[in-house]
């Protein structure tokens, strides 16, 4: 993928993390209240977090509901929404595993 495409799909990847930020459900807020700051074992986390991949030679990207970078760790908050999109999180986590 050019810098230019790659310019560009990190911006999209903003726009869209900040929506999900904007529009949280529940109990992301309450999960994001408890981990903010630090308050979980002094461990930072990151709420809609991207995730960039290429497969198939199509860069795209996805978004963890929270990432704490130190011990690699992600975390997907199922609701109703994830019921309907169980394969596209089984290949999520295939991506994630490699």
């Amino acid at each position: 993928m050019s810098l230019n495409n790659k310019t560009k799909l990190v911006e999209i990847a903003k726009v869209v993390c900040r929506e999900l930020r904007k529009n949280s459900t529940k109990a992301e807020r309450i999960f994001w209240n408890e981990v903010r700051n630090r308050k979980f074992y002094g461990k930072k986390f990151y709420r809609q977090y991207p995730f960039f991949h290429d497969i198939t030679e199509k860069e795209t990207f996805f978004v963890a509901d929270f990432f704490c970078y130190d011990e690699k760790f992600i975390i997907e908050l199922d609701g109703k929404y994830h019921q309907y999109r169980l394969k596209k999180d089984e290949e999520r986590t295939k991506i994630l595993i490699t």
